[in-house]
């Protein structure tokens, strides 16, 4: 009998290592639709009409044509095109104090770490456990715990338990394949938070510019109107003109004067904006300033090919990893309709003193397996499954949504930048008249052949077409920048260490 137990335990774990073996081979099975890639759109361009070669030019900075060149790279870092060192300056030092792109580097952290733990449902759970107590049995009343009939006792146990649920049916797989989707998501996310504030501290320096050269521009018409001022008054003071016209020229003056104010707070709201966007409170605004003088105009412009546009913009990738984990939620679905197979076992020993505790007599192991079937849950498992369903074709409308998005920004950028040229040339063009009817109408005015509103149509006129210059020139590197973000912002070409974790 001695010489049976051991065979008969072993054969016990002989049976339990082949059950293993076979669930092991089952577990081949994942059921569920398996994620294919959605195709490139069947689109050969981005807009209606072909695109020029090259946009117009005019003479003026930010006025030089700019070339359309398809299927051009874009480099990692597309602002320096620019080559403003106070920008390149601003976006460094924003890249590492910017909280948003911190919060995005940290759930892409989330993510991976919800993935890593998911994993780990892949192996066996094992589990120590010691539990010392003592004890005093009623020994008059009932049979006493221990053989030698003590009453007053203390008892040690230390086992070691195991459990292990095979993925047969690839419930875990799915699940661990839709974590893995939702982790790249979030880091298309990251990519995506990084081109937006690389782009939009572009375009703030941008506007800051514009409105720099608005100011300056409003600055010297003042300049003109009260020098303007100062020659009415001379001349009503010889006899020359009524005092209307020296008070209709103080009216001219105070309200070119009236509009500083506003451009003045438009800039003020502008550097806050870029003091937010590096991560700084208002009053720790940057050191860098900007003019439209010190950015130049990028001239080769790329024109990705629509086929790889849904590769390169990250909120298109983003949109594309959060339909294949809703693909792979349905298999989850549909594994927990399966049976559920738990195999557990434990080993360990107990004793009245800690010393004889692993004694051969006083080991005690068991192992077990069950297999579970939900046959009636008032169906919530298949309601579950048609959920899974829905959300996939819901990710897959949230999908096309965004790629037509996509889309629509490139095309918009294009044809922004086409007609920029063109309302930079005629800005230019009308600004140059204007100056030139200016300078014509206050020699008339001063040898008495143009009447005064004459002369006060052409200080507005020419006011008008100075700011509308400044205008459209900040337009053509807005929108620049513009195309350079809708075509997704060269993250490809950054090597990795270039998003690192920005921890603050």
């Amino acid at each position: 009998m001695k010489g049976s137990q051991p065979q008969s335990r072993a054969g016990r774990v002989l049976e339990m290592a082949l059950f293993v073996a076979a669930a092991t081979l089952v577990a081949g099975c994942t059921v569920g639709p398996d994620f294919h890639r959605p195709g490139a759109p069947a689109v050969g361009g981005y807009t209606s009409q072909s695109l020029p070669s090259q946009t117009v030019s005019a003479n003026v900075q930010g006025g030089e044509a700019q070339r359309f060149i398809r299927d051009m790279d874009i480099p990692g870092q597309w602002w320096v095109l620019f080559h403003s060192a106070a920008l390149n300056s601003l976006i460094d030092s924003a890249l590492k104090t910017n909280p948003n792109l911190q919060a995005a580097d940290a759930a892409l952290r989330v993510a991976m770490e919800n993935v890593y733990a998911q994993v780990g449902l892949f192996y066996p759970s094992v589990q120590a456990n010691v539990s010392p107590s003592r004890q005093k049995n009623p020994v008059g009343t009932i049979s006493p715990t221990l053989s030698s009939g003590v009453p007053v006792y203390n008892l040690y146990t230390a086992q070691v338990n195991v459990s292990y649920v095979p993925d047969v049916f690839g419930g875990n797989r799915r699940q661990v394949e839709s974590l893995n989707a939702q982790t790249e998501s979030q880091r298309f996310q990251l990519e995506a938070t990084y081109l937006t504030l690389t782009s939009n501290l572009v375009v703030a320096a941008v506007q800051e510019a514009s409105l720099r050269a608005q100011i300056a521009a409003t600055e010297r018409v003042v300049s003109i109107e009260t020098e303007q001022l100062e020659i009415f008054r001379r001349q009503h003071a010889l006899g020359a003109i009524a005092m209307a016209d020296v008070i209709a020229q103080e009216a001219a003056l105070a309200q070119t004067l009236a509009t500083l104010p506003s451009l003045k707070k438009q800039l003020a709201q502008q550097r806050n904006l870029l003091s937010a966007l590096s991560g700084r409170f208002p009053s720790e605004e940057p050191l860098e300033t900007f003019e439209l003088s010190t950015l130049q105009l990028p001239q080769e412009l790329p024109v990705t090919l629509p086929s790889k546009l849904v590769d390169q913009r990250p909120d298109v990738r983003s949109a594309e990893e959060q339909l294949h984990a809703a693909s792979a939620q349905i298999g989850v679905a549909a594994a927990n309709m399966l049976p559920q197979i738990t195999l557990s076992g434990a080993y360990g020993g107990t004793a009245t003193q800690i010393g004889h505790l692993f004694d051969s007599s006083n080991i005690f192991w068991s192992m077990a397996g069950s297999v579970t079937q939900t046959l009636f849950a008032g169906g919530t498992l298949l309601h579950r499954k048609r959920a899974a369903v829905a959300a996939f074709d819901q990710a897959a409308a949230q999908y096309r949504s965004v790629v037509i998005t996509a889309f629509q920004n490139v095309a918009d950028a294009l044809r922004a930048l086409q007609f920029d040229a063109e309302a930079v040339n005629a800005q230019v063009v009308a600004e140059h008249a204007a100056a030139e009817s200016l300078d014509i109408a206050r020699r008339a005015l001063q040898l008495g052949s143009i009447s005064y509103l004459a002369m006060l149509n052409a200080e507005q006129a020419y006011q008008q077409a100075v700011i509308n210059l400044a205008q459209a020139r900040a337009n053509r590197y807005a929108d620049t920048a513009a195309l350079f973000q809708a075509l997704g912002g060269g993250w490809w070409n950054r090597s990795p260490t270039e998003l690192v974790h920005n921890q603050p």
